[in-house]
């Protein structure tokens, strides 16, 4: 019996009880005050009557006072339980006569699409991204509530087991492009496992949480296996170690030399507090500024009074020689390296990851960590002052916070604010909805997890598509030319437009990068373009 249907009893019992009761007491009382007696069916029908208000008949007077405070307490107690059945009973029951229930299969005509099995936080960025490039998806969720959710909100998801057999069928996983594995480290294994018995071609995706396990999800038959907490550390990393972070990857090349890449501005750097027009990169450097985050809300293009700091990161595309000028500009002018000049905070995978790229490149730093064991250099808690200055942190240059508690990082980030106004606080976000709370508490640079591991995952599925997804909300997109042939980017606008850049024109085998307002965009051309995914989709709209 469901909480209705109780609700519905207890209400119909303790309903008939109180009439009942009033019919004995106004029996009674005809007998007694008014001397006047009634039958008990007679009494029982009066009550009911009042209580259902359809009025009195020839008992609508009295002489007694006993008898008029009896019908006044019953005609309050009717109307009070009339009300009290409106939100107990007959409201929830419209509700759930209207709510929408998830279904279990998906249509007849569906295909090519991603099957996503669990949804997780990393699954609204992969959605985000299959809905710009109008790719089809279906979630396949086995909690009947958080289907019905999910549902309710707009997602296109089916109450099934990903587990099993019937539960893949029905998401049609035959005609499907491919499945993405979600969950934990141990489910994901299984989904694989089925998806193989359903269809041995499908492509299937498998995410692991703990990097030691991927020989498994590869021993299931997973076709690609993705580690989101090695790739946040990575990039975490990359915001500090000297090398120039490019992204594009070998599959998405633009020309022999020529790339883009994420140049974060360290504190003390000669560009903090200048506006991009007064910062002379393009001049002395000969870079394309494409976009820049500042503190985590991407601009593309920013404008010439932009003004940079220590938590810009400049996307920009040039050649080798180039990046690396303007790298040597973005780094501090003092850069004597010491123990602790970087204090890595947290010790999980993510630390680890964050570890061992700073090994590599060279750069010393010292572990915090609540745990102690190999590798952890300081055990103490990242959110108590003391333990953070055993660390390091008064001296130090960089901080990176890869803790797992989202919470910890806010409050850490305020005390290690309050111990060293200077130094770069670098932080790991669990989820995108506290990304601004970290900046707002002091960070320079925040990276959220289930946008990274998100978009690794879309980056992965939409390898047909020749898009390459950042860490942030930035794509580098091949497209045809469409109807910008015929015109020069200078008429075609297409910053002011669209937000996005054309980095490239690739023209009978060959690759212009030098890209000036003159250039004219001839039938047959493929542009390399980027921009958000918003900008990305309002060129399509206006150009293809």
């Amino acid at each position: 019996m469901d909480t209705w249907q109780r609700r519905t009893l207890l209400y119909v019992v303790g309903l008939a009880g109180i009439m009942l009761g009033y019919a004995v007491a106004y029996d009674y009382g005809m007998s007694a005050f008014e001397n006047d007696p009634r039958s008990f069916l007679e009494s029982v029908a009066f009550v009911v009557e009042t209580f259902t208000t359809t009025g009195y008949g020839s008992d609508a007077s009295w002489e007694s006072t006993g008898m008029r405070l009896l019908v006044i307490v019953m005609q309050i107690t009717g109307v009070v339980s009339i009300f009290l059945a409106l939100p107990v009973l007959l409201f929830p029951l419209f509700e759930e006569a209207m709510e929408t229930e998830a279904p279990s299969h998906v249509e007849q005509s569906l295909s090519d699409h991603i099957v996503i099995c669990h949804f997780t936080p990393r699954g609204e960025t992969l959605v985000t991204e299959l809905e710009t490039w109008d790719v089809d998806y279906v979630i396949v969720e086995p909690d009947r509530d958080r289907a019905d959710d999910l549902y309710d909100e707009g997602y296109h998801v089916i109450n099934a087991d990903p587990q099993s057999v019937e539960g893949l069928k029905q998401a049609h996983l035959e005609s499907a492009r491919a499945l993405v594995a979600d969950a934990s480290d141990q489910v994901n294994t299984s989904i694989v496992l089925t998806a193989r018995e359903v269809d041995e071609a499908v492509r299937t995706v498998s995410v692991v949480e703990e990097p030691n396990r991927a020989k498994y999800h590869d021993l299931a038959g997973a076709d690609a296996v993705v580690s989101p907490r090695q790739l946040l550390g990575e990039s975490l990393a990359s915001k500090v170690t000297t090398g120039v972070s490019t992204t594009l990857g070998e599959d998405f090349e633009i020309g022999v030399d020529f790339d883009i890449a994420e140049l974060p501005i360290h504190r003390g750097s000669d560009l903090v507090g200048t506006t991009l027009a007064e910062s002379g990169i393009r001049e002395e450097t000969g870079v394309n500024v494409i976009g820049a985050w500042f503190r985590g809300q991407f601009v593309s293009p920013p404008g010439p009074d932009a003004e940079l700091d220590g938590s810009t990161v400049l996307l920009v595309s040039g050649t080798a020689a180039q990046l690396e000028r303007l790298k040597s500009k973005t780094l501090s002018s003092v850069r004597g390296f010491r123990r602790g000049q970087t204090v890595v905070v947290g010790y999980g995978e993510v630390g680890q990851t964050i570890a061992e790229e700073l090994a590599v490149a060279g750069v010393p730093y010292t572990v915090l960590d609540r745990t102690e064991k190999a590798g952890v250099d300081v055990v103490g808690d990242a959110t108590e002052p003391d333990d953070l200055r055993a660390a390091g942190v008064e001296d130090a240059r960089t901080v990176i916070l890869a803790l797992s508690s989202d919470t910890d990082t806010e409050f850490a980030t305020l005390v290690i604010r309050d111990l060293n106004p200077e130094v770069e606080v670098i932080a790991r976000a669990e989820e995108t909805e506290n990304v601004k709370k970290m900046y707002r508490a002091g960070a320079d640079y925040v990276l959220s997890l289930a946008t990274v591991s998100g978009r690794m995952l879309a980056s992965t599925i939409l390898e047909d598509e020749n898009v390459i997804s950042m860490d942030q909300q930035v794509e580098i997109v091949r497209t045809d030319a469409g109807h910008l042939a015929g015109d020069t980017l200078g008429e075609a606008d297409v910053r002011s437009r669209t937000g996005c850049t054309v980095l490239a024109v690739e023209r009978n085998g060959a690759v212009l990068t030098d890209l000036g307002p003159d250039v004219e965009v001839e039938y047959g051309d493929k542009l390399v373009i980027a921009g958000t995914d918003d900008g990305v989709n309002l060129f399509t709209d206006i150009y293809n």
